[in-house]
């Protein structure tokens, strides 16, 4: 494929979540001919505030759908579409090991679910969003895409069997798949469960940081955006059937993260509250992505100045998390992390 601009229909799975969010935003406003339909369940993950500002819009439209009805997928795919961008899946690796089922009857087989539509309805491009962690722990060294999967959680475990479920129906059935294995993102719209978002509104409300274990298990933090550019490349010039690491050279660990951003707040760093390990908390990940320079990306964003554009956000947008703390994942917070680490905002 070449990167000509051309019009295209883009389906975006998951759209009204983090990841889906910013590559939806990042779509409009970088290719001025693609529409954009997006499809999401708006389960605890999915905000509609996450696209208030864009709807209605002349490019894009909502449909709420579940992505395991493979009877709707099917009706949704036969309107055509160019590509289809699939974000959707359960994520968090805590919720993952105390609800294991969630996670397989979303990242599996409602990745098989979408696999069968387009089998039936024929895209120019399926890009597949797995994740780095299929690829297990690492004391050293970084994965390449060749390297054996050894998912540790259930989360993982599910976007593995996707990963490969999704290779499978390129190999069998020709579907014209690409595969992504991005590490961690962060960044604006993510949701506060996650490890930078969480820290963020706890420190701006002087609650303490719930700190896994020594702290010291390591990440590579890629800045959303950065992201977005991508898998916007990837689809356009990624090989067809190939898998795409995407790292971004920010290795740093938990307690690194934590400290930056209680500095960049002005907050003491007695806020830290170390808490229990999780159950088979892996230590390191880290990708091998030189399949991905070889196309031309390079992330754009340093992580301070990511970090920065970060917490500046969660500063300026405080009544979007400030809802979420405050609703149906109040309960789970606390039970997870304690009371004293939640915030509930006055009515």
């Amino acid at each position: 494929m070449n990167g000509k601009a051309t019009a295209k229909r883009v389906l975006v799975t998951g759209g009204a979540g983090f990841i889906g969010s910013n590559f939806v935003r990042h779509v409009l406003k970088t290719h001025s001919d693609w529409t954009v339909t997006v499809v999401d369940l708006l389960t605890y993950a999915g905000n509609m505030e996450n696209l208030r500002d864009l709807l209605p819009g002349p490019r894009i439209e909502f449909v709420k759908a579940d992505i395991v009805d493979q009877e709707g997928m099917t009706a949704l795919l036969g309107k055509g579409f160019d590509y289809v961008f699939h974000f959707a899946a359960e994520t968090h690796v805590d919720r993952s090991i105390q609800d294991p089922q969630a996670f397989i009857r979303t990242d599996v087989i409602g990745t098989y679910s979408l696999l069968e539509a387009v089998r039936r309805h024929p895209v120019d491009r399926f890009v597949h969003v797995s994740t780095d962690e299929v690829y297990g722990s690492l004391s050293e060294g970084s994965a390449g895409e060749d390297a054996p999967l050894m998912p540790t959680s259930p989360y993982a475990a599910s976007k593995a069997g996707a990963d490969r479920l999704a290779f499978s129906y390129h190999r069998t059935y020709g579907i014209p798949i690409v595969i992504l294995r991005p590490s961690n993102n962060f960044g604006p719209h993510q949701h506060p469960e996650k490890l930078i978002p969480l820290f963020i509104t706890n420190a701006l409300t002087d609650r303490p940081l719930p700190l896994y274990g020594d702290g010291l298990n390591v990440r590579d933090w890629l800045y959303v955006r950065d992201h977005c550019e991508a898998i916007d490349l990837i689809a356009r010039e990624g090989e067809t059937g190939a898998v795409y690491n995407i790292g971004a050279e920010s290795e740093r660990t938990n307690l690194e993260v934590t400290e930056a951003i209680l500095d960049h707040l002005g907050k003491p760093r007695s806020l830290i509250k170390r808490v229990k390990d999780r159950p088979g908390h892996d230590r390191r990940y880290s990708v091998d992505w030189a399949r991905l320079k070889k196309i031309g990306w390079t992330p754009g964003t340093n992580f301070r100045q990511a970090l920065r554009e970060t917490i500046d956000w969660y500063v300026s947008n405080q009544s979007w998390w400030k809802k979420i703390k405050s609703g149906e994942y109040a309960a789970y917070y606390e039970k997870q992390y304690g009371a004293d680490t939640h915030h509930r905002p006055s009515p």
